[in-house]
């Protein structure tokens, strides 16, 4: 059985998970996300590429990367999400399944939240589930993949 390929890509200060615990991003740490989540892909049988910048650029580079080598994405643009024109422009360029999650839910906090970018290029959002979230999205890019013919 040919197993698909996800990027899971994180934006900044995704990192810092976990060291408030009085937070809105819980308290599990980022690392212990990341072990969760590669966990949960192996049962939903995807192969994860998980990953975590802080550069803007950088997650541009991911997502053109993704469209030679992914079959779908799942993204936290983290602040990027309600700014970058430019990680907005590499996703319409994907054209695969992609999933948007946050960690909280946006529309509860600051206004200027209530807006993400990424949403017009994602087949799907998920917020304010914590790292619970995370587990929800690879199911759901696992079961959209899995209906989508081999290429």
């Amino acid at each position: 059985m040919d197993r698909r390929t996800v990027f899971f890509l994180n934006g900044p200060t995704a990192n810092f998970y976990g060291m408030d615990p009085s937070g809105v991003y819980g308290s599990e740490s980022f690392p212990q996300i990341e072990a969760r989540c590669r966990r949960h892909a192996q049962t939903c049988g995807v192969l994860l590429d998980f990953r975590q910048f802080n550069h803007e650029g950088v997650l541009i580079d991911w997502i053109q990367e993704a469209t030679q080598t992914a079959d779908g994405l799942i993204i936290n643009g983290a602040g990027l999400t309600y700014t970058s024109i430019a990680i907005l422009d590499s996703l319409l360029a994907f054209r695969k399944p992609i999933i948007e999650v946050h960690m909280s839910n946006i529309y509860k906090r600051e206004p200027f939240r209530h807006h993400s970018f990424i949403s017009k290029a994602a087949s799907g959002t998920i917020a304010g589930l914590g790292p619970l979230g995370y587990e929800i999205a690879i199911t759901a890019i696992a079961r959209v993949l899995a209906e989508q013919p081999l290429k």
